[in-house]
């Protein structure tokens, strides 16, 4: 846990930017009647039954100070050491191409570690990639300390709690 804080306390430093990384499903359900439309302010009705369309899975990667937040999905819900390897490159190959270092807070799934870049990429590929970050891993029973929870709650509670049918419309 004082890992975690102490990387928290860091002062900014654009060029190793802080990203707090989680992962979450989201079932895909289509309607299979038209919600009932309700008055200004009150939450749609929505009949019992629905149709299941599989599921996906969402990472969220977060940069408090960087004020940034991009939610990168998957159109499965297996949470696969090769979706996490590609997590990894989008952060250090698209969003942060210029950080020297990418300082990570993750909780401890067992696929997040540089196993999971050798099992998607090429050796050199994934040896560039594991020495672009530094690691800081949640404890057990300890995984709120990442900032990350927190925004997927806030993205859950404004965006997500109406059904979504499709990985697109999830998009």
């Amino acid at each position: 846990m004082e890992d975690v804080l102490s990387v928290y306390h860091r002062p900014h430093d654009p060029k190793r930017p802080l990203v707090c990384l989680d992962e979450f499903c989201k079932q895909l359900l289509r309607e299979v009647r038209t919600p009932h439309p309700t008055k200004p302010g009150q939450p749609t009705k929505y009949d019992s039954e629905y149709i299941r369309e599989g599921s996906a899975t969402a990472f969220m990667i977060y940069a408090p100070l960087e004020g940034r937040r991009e939610i990168f999905i998957t159109e499965n819900a297996t949470r696969t050491r090769i979706d996490y390897a590609h997590v990894l490159e989008l952060l250090s190959d698209t969003i942060f191409p210029e950080a020297e270092k990418i300082i990570l807070v993750e909780d401890n799934l067992n696929t997040h570690d540089d196993a999971s870049l050798y099992k998607a990429f090429a050796p050199e590929k994934a040896r560039r990639l594991a020495d672009r970050f530094e690691r800081h891993h949640t404890p057990c029973h300890g995984s709120w300390l990442n900032i990350a929870e927190s925004e997927i709650a806030a993205v859950h509670r404004t965006h997500l709690d109406d059904r979504i049918p499709s990985a697109d419309k999830f998009r």
